[in-house]
């Protein structure tokens, strides 16, 4: 009985995830259409990772709020996108190297404006993310440089800020830091008790643990703590400032400050994401337009 119910919970997970995106398409239908300067040239190339219910890899199959979103505006606007399945260094590496149209979700940060021009589509902020325990309570980066025997495991590519990227070097110096390509790894390894903690917005961490078979007993017992020097953050879209030309960036521009503004995104995440998750970790853009629901 145990071995049937086992074999049987991917699928149940898998007709989960698509209720969810059939909760969002009526959200997305009603999103007003807007007077954009052309359409897109070629199809736009995506290369993604999967990152939390932002974006979502399943078989090759691509779904999560991103995904959702564009191809939802994309047929409005006459753009098409092609999304293909990369880890997230490799996704970082072919928009540095102009291979990419576009980079998300993604936090601004001076190396990719020099490659890019960002869209704000969301605000989001990164939590001391652990297993819950006796120990006193960690309230920024200081604290936690001072708490030599925690370990903690990073997302490869991941940017929240210039404070957190002095976090990085400081932990290498210390020999604390393991750096890893997924959520989902990154939560066995904490799982396992090879680290301690990580940092990223918990909606990411969360839905990893409830996609996870195996990481599921963790759930409901996970410690989420802001940390003062992590301030709130845009993140969003970066479109590439070599692969395409300038009318092709002024659509996708235009597209994206549009699905920024009406407030889109934020109803996508909201369907997907667990309340609790979002809390303190993901808000809507400042210019975004309410939520309806």
């Amino acid at each position: 009985m145990f071995q049937q119910l086992a074999a049987a919970l991917p699928l149940v997970l898998a007709l989960q995830r698509l209720l969810r995106v059939l909760r969002v398409l009526p959200l997305l239908a009603c999103i007003p259409a807007a007077a954009f300067a052309g359409e897109c040239s070629r199809p736009i190339t995506v290369p993604l990772s999967p990152t939390g219910t932002a974006v979502i890899i399943t078989q090759g199959q691509f779904s999560g709020t991103y995904p959702d979103v564009l191809r939802s505006a994309g047929k409005k606007d006459a753009c098409s996108f092609v999304f293909s399945a990369v880890p997230r260094a490799r996704q970082e590496a072919l928009f540095q190297k102009g291979q990419a149209d576009l980079l998300l979700p993604a936090t601004r940060s001076p190396q990719r404006d020099e490659v890019g021009v960002f869209v704000p589509l969301i605000s989001v902020r990164a939590a001391l993310i652990s297993l819950e325990s006796a120990r006193p309570a960690i309230h920024n980066l200081q604290e936690l440089l001072e708490r030599r025997e925690l370990k903690l495991a990073l997302l490869r590519g991941y940017a929240y800020g210039d404070s957190y990227q002095a976090l990085i070097g400081e932990l290498k110096k210390q020999g604390r830091l393991i750096l890893e390509a997924d959520p989902v790894s990154i939560a066995r390894l904490i799982q396992a008790g090879v680290a301690d903690a990580t940092i990223m917005t918990s909606p990411i961490f969360s839905s990893a643990v409830q996609t996870d078979t195996r990481l599921q007993p963790m759930q409901g017992k996970l410690r989420y703590e802001p940390l003062e020097d992590l301030p709130w953050i845009d993140s969003g879209a970066y479109i590439s400032k070599s692969s395409l030309g300038a009318e092709d960036r002024a659509v996708l521009q235009e597209l994206f400050e549009h699905i920024a503004k009406s407030g889109a995104l934020w109803s996508s995440i909201r369907q997907y994401g667990q309340p609790d998750s979002l809390k303190d970790s993901v808000r809507p853009y400042a210019g975004a337009k309410p939520a309806s629901n």
